[in-house]
């Protein structure tokens, strides 16, 4: 007998829906943030384009007896920040400042950003935070006044498009620079004709473009693992950006897609990566899970692992008195573009983290090149290689010519590299390879021996 006073259907508690008015207007209610706070569960949702679009969302608190309440100082709006501001201990949570008596205070000109980031300053942390909006508005606010200014437009600082069309997701701020990223894609980026995501950094001087790839997120363990992650893709793969505070480098790593639902920006909200196992990250990228550690010795990660595949836009995730929660955006009439939902609600999933071994197996896609011009001796970025059972390497290339590529593969993990084998590709051709039935390295990459419009895809099943 079930002595909880949660109920739950495969770990879904009904009497925890997030669930809107009726309307009209009709829009989501997705979870944006999920955060643990002085005993209890604050949870905040998010509609599809702030309060004007839809209502009988905001603020919801659970308590240790899995009892929800709405705040009454929630508002309606478009929120996914979340951030503890450690030296006046208090939870920034949307455009909410909430102190450990759970008094809450509203930040009004921030009411109509839609929020989704909140970080550090980068030379007054005592006292203000960076709040970043979806449309690019940089803010600096001050947690003891709550006075707020614009610092920033990123539609102009870093060339995204304006309005209603770019679509920042993060901010992290660690080892001297404010990153963010922002997560433009759609068919045109797909066939080459823009590129409108973004990976920036400001090191309190100027803005420098790292990369013009769609990003989702920003996260890292600070000054105890010297790493910071960015996650995001482009239509080769998923990516995993790594920069390593040693040398004051970025790298790349590419991983498998799980899921081609991912790949629009509006599809992509908003995919995690969260401490919630004391000092191991559990990533969600691009449908997949995966195991992540903060460190890179010899500034190489290895051990991303993956763990299941899933369909869920998961908004956000966390630990709660030892359980992980898992708070999705479920069912939305999307301003009734979705004729066959009228309710927009989204469900809370509780369990604990071994449980994300059960949900779907992990497969996917993807690799180092799509139809990318490469050069004679320039091997791929690493592509993840370990987790996956059966594996199998597609290449072809445009060249007149027959193209011989080099498949290494780096079993350690720590960048030394093997050679695997070599694959002769004929004129304008294409070879499958099919790997042995239990083969695995950490890493593979692809080295093509003259220079071509080439693609090395990975099929793992």
């Amino acid at each position: 007998m079930n002595t909880s006073p949660l109920q739950t259907v495969s770990g879904v508690a009904p009497s925890l829906a997030q669930i809107a008015d009726f309307g009209p207007p009709r829009s989501e209610c997705g979870v944006g943030c999920l955060m643990p706070w002085c005993g209890k569960l604050y949870v905040l949702n998010y509609v599809s384009h702030r309060k004007h679009t839809g209502t009988g969302t905001g603020l919801r608190v659970i308590d240790e007896r899995f009892q929800m309440t709405r705040h009454p100082a929630g508002v309606d709006g478009t929120y996914a920040n979340r951030f503890v501001h450690a030296p006046s201990s208090q939870l920034i949570i949307g455009p909410h400042v909430i102190d450990s008596r759970h008094n809450v205070r509203t930040v009004e000109p921030l009411v109509e950003i839609r929020l989704c980031g909140t970080s550090r300053h980068l030379t007054d942390p005592e006292n203000l935070v960076y709040m970043l909006g979806m449309e690019g508005e940089l803010f600096e606010l001050n947690v003891h006044t709550l006075a707020c200014k614009q610092i920033f437009d990123l539609t102009q600082a870093l060339g995204t498009p304006g309005e209603m069309k770019c679509h920042f997701k993060d901010c992290y701020t660690e080892f001297g620079r404010l990153i963010v990223v922002n997560n433009d894609y759609s068919e045109p980026d797909f066939l080459g004709e823009q590129h409108e995501g973004t990976l920036a950094e400001y090191d309190g001087k100027a803005w420098r473009i790292l990369e013009r790839k769609p990003f989702v997120c920003v996260r890292g363990r600070g000054q105890f693992s010297n790493t910071i992650f960015a996650t995001g893709w482009d239509r080769a793969s998923a990516i995993l950006k790594v920069f390593t505070n040693a040398d004051q480098t970025w790298r790349t790593y590419r991983l498998p897609k799980a899921s081609h639902t991912h790949d629009h920006k509006w599809q992509t909200e908003w995919p995690r990566i969260r401490e919630v196992e004391h000092e191991r990250f559990l990533m969600d990228l691009h449908g997949m899970f995966y195991e992540l550690s903060p460190w890179a010795y010899g500034n190489r990660i290895w051990g991303v692992k993956p763990i299941s595949q899933h369909l869920w836009v998961l908004g956000d995730f966390c630990t709660w008195r030892g359980m992980l929660v898992l708070g999705a955006d479920n069912a939305s009439p999307a301003g009734d573009a979705n004729e066959l939902c009228a309710e927009p609600q989204s469900g809370l999933w509780f369990g604990k983290t071994d449980d994300l071994w059960n949900f779907g197996k992990p497969q996917g896609w993807g690799g180092p090149w799509w139809e990318d011009a490469v050069q004679a001796g320039v091997p791929s970025d690493p592509y993840l290689m370990t987790g996956f059972d059966k594996k199998t390497l597609h290449l072809s290339h445009d060249a007149t010519e027959s193209v011989t590529f080099t498949v290494e593969v780096d079993f350690q993990g720590n960048g030394a590299w093997k050679t695997y084998a070599t694959v002769e590709v004929p004129a304008n051709g294409y070879v499958p390879h099919v790997f042995p039935s239990g083969f695995s390295a950490h890493w593979v990459r692809v080295t093509a021996g003259k220079d071509c419009r080439a693609t090395a895809q990975l099929h793992y099943t």
